[in-house]
């Protein structure tokens, strides 16, 4: 299938007081129970980044890898679909509100926002993960990335 297909903006991401998703006025009661979760993904949109269909292949954006990349092995905003997914801790739920308050999220203030789905481990985490040698030193989990020196890591920045 080749074309485009349409989604709807549910909200937007805010860094007024901290992180939060704002969901949208006619979607709240969708966030009824979310708060039994203790995390979220969510799906936003790049709207920022423009494609550049040249960038399929890349240099190496990584200090430890001596050779090109393709952009599906990367988490680059430069992509055919500006499709991001980031997974946060849900600190609390407002559906009156439809603030969601997030402990961090690495989307930039007013990305929009097309879903969110609650995590959980039985579809979320998988036990046996492969990874390249450039990056198989990274983080194992979440909890541990937030002390790892990422700026050391990339060639840019």
């Amino acid at each position: 299938m080749n074309g485009t297909i349409e989604m709807t903006v549910i909200g937007s991401v805010r860094h007024t007081d901290g992180y939060a998703v704002e969901i949208n006025r006619e979607y709240r009661a969708g966030l009824t129970t979310l708060d039994e979760f203790s995390h979220v993904m969510i799906l936003w949109v790049f709207d920022k980044a423009v494609w550049d269909s040249r960038a399929l292949c890349m240099p190496p954006a990584y200090r430890k890898l001596d050779h090109d990349i393709g952009i599906f092995a990367t988490r680059s905003p430069f992509r055919p679909s500006p499709v991001a997914v980031s997974t946060a801790r849900i600190l609390s739920v407002d559906t009156v509100s439809g603030l969601v308050q997030l402990d961090w999220m690495d989307a930039e203030d007013g990305s929009p926002v097309i879903d969110l789905k609650p995590y959980h481990p039985s579809e979320d985490v998988v036990r046996d993960v492969r990874m390249p040698h450039w990056c198989s030193h990274w983080p194992r989990c979440r909890e541990e990335s937030g002390d790892f020196d990422w700026e050391s890591e990339f060639t840019f920045g």
